[in-house]
């Protein structure tokens, strides 16, 4: 429970404590958030880290001019595009074992169907897609790894969705971060962020909840 709202006043506050590891860290900071960022996109284990918001709260304070974009930038999608890739070498190796039924101790089996999901609908774009979708966007390169898609076009469009999302978050908290609006009410500007990220997410389970529904009233 205390860790739990540890997380929530993270989330919450963010702001505030970015604000106090920059002052700790000093240029430290830039390579922490290399290492949170590729957690959040390369380990099975850590789909809950921040990610977008993260990103959204870096680029105001380089707005700030309290980090320097270029590096944030160049740092923050090496670390999306590498940790997406140990991510899909971790499905490769891990995936003949899911194959043959056999249940892996870290992996959260729902968040792993649902991103089947996602790979049925949109195929090798979901690389793209995911990346602004949390939990699933950690599951995608496990799955294409799993999947055995080629490494080579898994590439194309991990560097891709890389950069999209990066770039997207970071620039938006750089321009808009520093406005009157965003900087009095940064909490509900993060949580919007967040709102907006799992909203596909929450609608694709009261569809697949209302078509379960149907299929056993027979509609």
């Amino acid at each position: 429970m205390e860790h739990l709202r540890f997380f929530i006043d993270l989330i919450l506050h963010l702001d505030t404590h970015l604000g106090d590891l920059i002052t700790q860290f000093g240029p430290w900071i830039y390579g922490l958030m290399f290492l949170i960022v590729f957690c959040e996109t390369g380990l099975v284990v850590t789909p809950i880290l921040p990610g977008d918001s993260l990103l959204f709260a870096l680029g105001t304070f380089a707005g700030m001019g309290r980090l320097d974009l270029t590096t944030l930038l160049v740092l923050l999608i090496a670390a999306a595009i590498l940790g997406d890739s140990a991510n899909y070498w971790l499905g490769s190796l891990v995936g003949p074992r899911i194959f043959r039924g056999e249940n892996v101790r870290f992996l959260n089996r729902k968040h792993l169907d649902r991103t089947h999901e996602f790979f049925e609908r949109y195929g090798a774009k979901t690389i793209i897609i995911a990346r602004f979708v949390p939990i699933v966007r950690t599951f995608a390169p496990f799955v294409a790894g799993m999947g055995r898609m080629t490494y080579r076009r898994f590439m194309v469009y991990n560097v891709a969705g890389g950069i999209v999302w990066v770039v997207l978050f970071v620039l938006g908290g750089y321009f808009f971060g520093s406005r009157e609006f965003v900087k009095k009410n940064f909490t509900l500007v993060i949580l919007g962020i967040i709102v907006v990220s799992v909203l596909p997410a929450v609608f694709e389970f009261v569809r697949e909840r209302r078509r379960l529904r149907l299929a056993r009233s027979g509609g």
